[in-house]
């Protein structure tokens, strides 16, 4: 079924908008940040002073009675994951775009950004259930479907099962690739689950947040209704008490969720509704390319 105008009219701005961004700044980015993370085996050669001894090709050692190292190649393509929440809460945004539309503008970044350096893209859509998985493949038309499937589909749950989600991918991507798992991360346990993936998998969690989620305003009488159990509850928004109370509460979840992540080796991007959904990417990318080069 052919989408509507305006429809079809929001994906190709932001296709123009993310592959211009992508032509300045990204290409590049992406290339140098994920260089080399995926190798193949290429031939094993007698050993030379200075090789690494973790390098060393212990069969053909033992046959040949001399020390030989195993040689990798760089592959010529990575297969990148976007594993994207789209529960009740991306439906939120206090600005001009709901999180699930920041969240798809990143993403549109990613895969533009991956198809320049001939790399495949693939989707996971989750919410408390795995609702839809597209292979990775290559191409314009692709991308644009994976863009218009974050943006404009219709999910049956309401609620976050991030655990259940990372052992799907995991079990339908055998190839070591590059995963963004793309949430509020607003939901319950799921460490078990990431750190499994991350022993296999190179996982970026990059999180999408609204300002308001994480400030309570001073506005008096306020229902809040929680978007994947429809709760809802009238609080005081005045009472200082209430309000600092609210503040204590999400710094001390960002304060686990960072520990969590350091101690699964994943790397955290945060963006947000109200500001640039590029800025805080290639400041990551940047970032890790100075980390591999220095160590």
């Amino acid at each position: 079924m052919a989408l509507p105008r305006e429809l079809r009219g929001t994906i190709r701005e932001i296709e123009i908008h993310t592959r211009r961004i992508v032509d300045a700044l990204m290409s590049g980015e992406y290339h140098s940040a994920f260089k080399g993370h995926g190798l193949e085996f290429a031939e094993s050669r007698p050993y030379q002073p200075g090789d690494d001894i973790r390098a060393m090709d212990w069969n053909v050692t033992a046959r040949a009675g001399k020390p030989f190292v195993k040689v990798f190649h760089e592959e010529r393509e990575l297969s990148l994951i976007l594993l994207v929440d789209l529960s009740g809460s991306q439906r939120f945004g206090s600005g001009a775009d709901f999180k699930s539309e920041t969240a798809a503008r990143a993403c549109a970044l990613l895969a533009f950004s991956a198809l320049r350096n001939n790399d495949k893209v693939g989707l996971a859509v989750f919410t408390d259930t795995m609702e839809l998985y597209v292979p990775p493949r290559k191409g314009r038309a692709h991308a644009l479907r994976l863009i218009r499937e974050i943006l404009y589909f219709q999910p049956r749950g309401r609620g976050t099962d991030i655990g259940g989600a990372l052992e799907y991918v995991s079990r339908v991507t055998h190839k070591t690739s590059i995963v963004f798992l793309v949430s509020d991360f607003q939901t319950g346990e799921y460490e078990r689950q990431l750190r499994a993936l991350s022993r296999r998998h190179d996982v970026i969690a990059l999180r999408v947040r609204d300002p308001l989620e994480e400030t309570l305003p001073d506005a008096g009488y306020a229902a809040i209704e929680d978007a994947e159990t429809g709760e809802r509850l009238v609080v005081n928004t005045s009472s200082p008490a209430l309000r600092e109370e609210f503040k204590r509460t999400v710094n001390a979840e960002n304060e686990r969720r960072a520990r969590m992540f350091a101690a699964a080796r994943v790397d955290e991007v945060v963006i947000d509704t109200h500001g640039s959904f590029a800025d805080p990417l290639v400041r990551f990318f940047r970032l890790r390319e100075r980390r591999k080069r220095f160590g």
